[in-house]
């Protein structure tokens, strides 16, 4: 097994995020996963401004706060009804009975996190409240969210990690970062992470991968799901028995439910 370890872990930071817009359907459009490429893990203004900025006719009928005001209403539904990815509720649950700490730090804003997560405790319960990081937590800077490595150092000191700051990181504080591992859905989000120094999962949609289908971004470990990820190969416990049969009844479930399945990485 030693052969076969890629790093010696200690902590992990998991990001969460998405849902593909249907305002654009009203004018005719549908949303490419190009568009959406971009979109990913950015801030709600930032998204915002991306994505109008690629349907002109759209733009030209209502602004950046009509947009993003329609679209909130839209959401607080919505977001009651997302599921987290496949995989995410039994590896989440075996890292938090194995003793890992973990973390989460997401570019949703904290009332949209509530939303998409408040029916979702078997999971989100599990992460510490002070160790939940969101775009509009104190600790990040206004205009420095992802690609920007701040909200995973933010989270990592949650977790009483030392590891510097953006701006100036020891030797120590270097090698702090290269013990934890953050999981992630969105490009930005995975330049976030390597930028932090950290070992990044990669689990991209099917669509997004086909965009890019011979780049990492950075990332250590390329995923097409999360239940195709080790422990034993970053140096920690194997899920339990428990987790793994977690991990096969909320597989079922969501595929028996057909919902809207959404992202935890």
């Amino acid at each position: 097994m030693a052969a076969n370890l890629r790093a010696q872990i200690e902590y992990a930071i998991f990001d969460m995020d998405g849902l593909l817009n249907v305002i654009l359907g009203r004018y005719g459009h549908t949303m490419s996963w190009e568009v959406k490429a971009g979109i990913m893990g950015k801030v709600q203004r930032e998204a915002a401004e991306y994505l109008l900025s690629h349907y002109p006719d759209v733009a030209s009928k209502m602004t950046v706060e009509e947009y993003l005001h329609e679209r909130n209403h839209m959401q607080e539904e919505l977001f009651r009804k997302v599921e987290p990815m496949t995989g995410a509720v039994a590896l989440v649950r075996g890292l938090y009975d194995a003793g890992v700490p973990i973390a989460l730090a997401t570019g949703s804003n904290n009332i949209n996190f509530a939303l998409k997560t408040s029916h979702l405790p078997e999971i989100f319960d599990l992460f510490p409240p002070t160790c939940i990081l969101t775009a509009d937590s104190p600790e990040i800077r206004p205009g420095r969210g992802k690609p920007n490595p701040d909200i995973f150092l933010a989270a990592a000191h949650s977790l009483g990690r030392d590891v510097g700051t953006a701006e100036a990181c020891t030797d120590a504080q270097r090698a702090e970062r290269r013990r934890g591992i953050v999981f992630e859905d969105a490009v930005p989000g995975v330049k976030a992470g390597v930028s932090a120094g950290m070992h990044v999962v990669w689990v991209p949609d099917d669509n997004l991968r086909a965009l890019f289908p011979d780049e990492d971004h950075g990332a250590a470990h390329v995923i097409s799901s999360l239940e195709e990820w080790r422990p034993e190969e970053w140096g920690l416990p194997a899920l339990s028995d428990e987790s793994e049969e977690t991990r096969r009844r909320g597989d079922e479930e969501t595929r028996r439910r057909g919902e809207l399945v959404t992202n935890l990485g």
